[in-house]
């Protein structure tokens, strides 16, 4: 099945799929009202009672057990805390499962994903691992992605229900795709996010507020299309030209940012460990390559 980007469109474009909600956290009511939306009947469960908001107003109807709420629906969406809170939803449901196919949308590990395959052949259900890359305001529009890995055609039977919840993409059958996709994602995000945090901690040791800082810092997040696009390019080819700027440059900047941090009393475990592995790459004579080489260096630590 080819990758799609498309609309969520009407529910006229959708047959009336039944689907069971498992878990009502912000994210699984979200899910829960865009297959409403799109005129989906929709039989919502939580482990913990009145989770399910205005969802019951909007034509949801709330049962009492995992069971109970999977018996009509031959699509089963599982979007819980963690594995463990997911193995028990599926425990709970047990045999009603048998013959239904579960999207699970729980963030768990590839290796979990490929694990959880198996046992649901033993268990006697269908399985696609979801990763679901985007917040809670964009399900049910263009812009909300959900990646599934898993058999592609159980993936082509259930797309037009799960069209309804955004743009989705099958991106393999191995079912630990989806989640390792997002793992990368979200290592790029939190790192993202902590260089944020950080920057406007030293900022403000300075004097700096973060009104002050932040139309500078806007400016950063427009230069990385670019950059990922290149790095990408050079970490798919295994080269890493040094001709815009080098690893040992990057040595220097950090150092120089560490050294500040730290005159000023931040915590700078995160800077540290980058510093520690740019200045590895300097000692093993990567200094005049280009900053994308240091993805040789995480992903071989020993070379």
């Amino acid at each position: 099945m080819p990758n799609e980007r498309s609309s969520a469109p009407s529910s006229t474009h959708f047959s009336a799929t039944a689907v069971a909600v498992l878990g009502l956290g912000p994210m699984g009511r979200a899910l829960a009202g865009a297959l409403l939306a799109a005129g989906h009947p929709v039989t919502v469960w939580n482990r913990t009672p009145g989770r399910e908001a205005d969802l019951p107003a909007r034509g949801a109807r709330v049962a009492a057990t995992a069971a109970e709420a999977v018996a009509d629906a031959p699509l089963v969406l599982l979007c819980v805390r963690d594995r463990a809170a997911a193995r028990t939803v599926l425990d709970d449901a047990g045999e009603a499962l048998r013959g239904r196919t579960v999207v699970n949308a729980t963030s768990i590990t590839p290796e979990d994903a490929r694990a959880d395959a198996a046992e649901a052949g033993a268990r006697g259900h269908r399985l696609l691992s979801a990763a679901i890359l985007t917040p809670t305001p964009t399900i049910g529009r263009p812009e909300g992605t959900v990646l599934l890995s898993g058999d592609a055609g159980t993936f082509a039977e259930h797309r037009p229900t799960l069209r309804a919840l955004g743009t989705v993409r099958h991106v393999g059958t191995d079912q630990g795709r989806a989640a390792a996709f997002d793992a990368a994602l979200l290592d790029l995000f939190w790192t993202t996010v902590h260089g944020l945090v950080h920057a406007l901690a030293l900022a403000r040791t300075e004097g700096i507020s973060g009104a002050e800082l932040a139309p500078y810092a806007q400016g950063l997040p427009q230069l990385l299309p670019a950059v990922i696009e290149d790095f990408a390019r050079r970490a798919d080819e295994h080269r890493h030209p040094g001709d815009r700027s080098s690893v040992a440059s990057a040595a220097a900047g950090l150092t120089h940012v560490a050294h500040t941090a730290r005159a000023r009393g931040l915590d700078t475990t995160v800077l540290d460990a980058a510093l520690a592995v740019t200045r590895r790459a300097v000692d093993h004579g990567h200094g005049a390559d280009g900053v994308s080489t240091l993805v040789e260096l995480i992903a071989d630590p020993v070379r």
